[in-house]
C-alpha cells in the first residue's frame, strides 16, 4: 500500500470517527451538546482537524443524516422483504419506520427536523434519500406516477413519529394508528 493510499484510508477513518462520535453524543445528550470542541475532545483530534473534514456543525449534521437514511433504508427494506402480502409488507415497513424514529430520536432529528441542505424531489437529491423514498414507493405503489401516495404515507408516518416523540399522542396506540394508516394505503385498497 502506498503512503497516499494509507493517508486516504486514515482520513476516511477519521471522517467516520467524527460522524460516529457526533451520533453518539447527540443520542446521549441531544444536538445542543454536539459542538466542534466536544467532538474534538471525544475523537482526540484538534478542532482544525475536524474543520479539515467538515465546515462546521451543519456539515456534520448533514453527514449524520445521510448515514441515517442509509440505516433507515436498510431497516425498511428488511421489513418489507420479510413479508409476503403487500398489505403486511406495508405494515412491516411502517412499523420499521416508527421503530427507527423511536429508537434513534437524535438521528431521526438530524434526518428530518434539523435544518439541512438535503432536499427530496430535486435533481440534487442524494442517493441515500432517494433509496429511502423508493422503499416507501415499493410498498405503497406508484399509483399516480408521481409518488403522491407514497409522500402522504411517509408524511403520515413522520407525523405520528414526531407527535409520539413530543408526547402529543400516547405511544400505546401506535399499533392502532398504523393499522388505520395501512387500511387506507394498502395496495389492495387503492
Amino acid at each position: 500500500m502506498s503512503s497516499t493510499e494509507r493517508r486516504e484510508r486514515e482520513r476516511a477513518q477519521r471522517h467516520q470517527l467524527i460522524i460516529t462520535a457526533a451520533r453518539e453524543l447527540a443520542e446521549a445528550e441531544g444536538w445542543d451538546a454536539v459542538t466542534t470542541r466536544r467532538l474534538a475532545e471525544r475523537v482526540e483530534y484538534s478542532q482544525p482537524v475536524l474543520y479539515s473534514h467538515f465546515k462546521g456543525k451543519d456539515a456534520i449534521v448533514r453527514a449524520v443524516a445521510l448515514e441515517g437514511f442509509e440505516d433507515l433504508t436498510a431497516q425498511m427494506r428488511r421489513a418489507r422483504l420479510a413479508e409476503i402480502s403487500p398489505k403486511e409488507a406495508l405494515r412491516a415497513l411502517g412499523r420499521a419506520y416508527l421503530d427507527f424514529a423511536a429508537n434513534r430520536p437524535a438521528l431521526y432529528e438530524a434526518m428530518f427536523i434539523m435544518p439541512t441542505d438535503l432536499a427530496f424531489a430535486s435533481t440534487e437529491t442524494p442517493p441515500a434519500l432517494r433509496a429511502a423514498f423508493d422503499e416507501i414507493v415499493a410498498v405503497v405503489g406508484p399509483r399516480d406516477g408521481v409518488g403522491l401516495y407514497a409522500e402522504v404515507f411517509w408524511g403520515s408516518l413522520h407525523g405520528i413519529a414526531v407527535l409520539v416523540h413530543g408526547k402529543r399522542m400516547p405511544a400505546e396506540h401506535q399499533g392502532d394508528r398504523l393499522d388505520l394508516l395501512v387500511g387506507h394505503f394498502a395496495p389492495e385498497a387503492g
